[in-house]
């Protein structure tokens, strides 16, 4: 993939990488609060649509779902499932 396809997949990951962080944040938010919390299956299924990174960058920073494993290992099988993804888009073939 090149030109214009591309740049709307770079444009597309980076948008769902900030909104990944900014609900990751708004979670530890409401979970120090003790408000309505945001479900786990929307933070994932921002993580398979790529947003993973700021995800990830917003629980290591704000130290939120880092130790539930029932939590992490289905957001690294959706980091790697939007790698594997991104890569076919842009022409790796295995």
């Amino acid at each position: 993939m090149e030109g214009p396809g591309a740049v709307a997949l770079a444009a597309w990951l980076a948008v769902a990488s900030i909104a990944g962080a900014v609900l990751a944040v708004h979670d530890k938010g409401r979970a120090r609060r003790g408000g309505r919390r945001i479900p786990e299956a929307a933070l994932l299924l921002v993580a398979l649509l790529g947003g993973w990174p700021g995800g990830l960058a917003a629980f290591l920073a704000v130290r939120h779902k880092t130790r539930k494993p029932a939590f992490l290992l289905p957001f690294l099988l959706c980091a790697v499932a939007n790698g594997l993804a991104v890569a076919w888009l842009l022409g790796w073939r295995p």
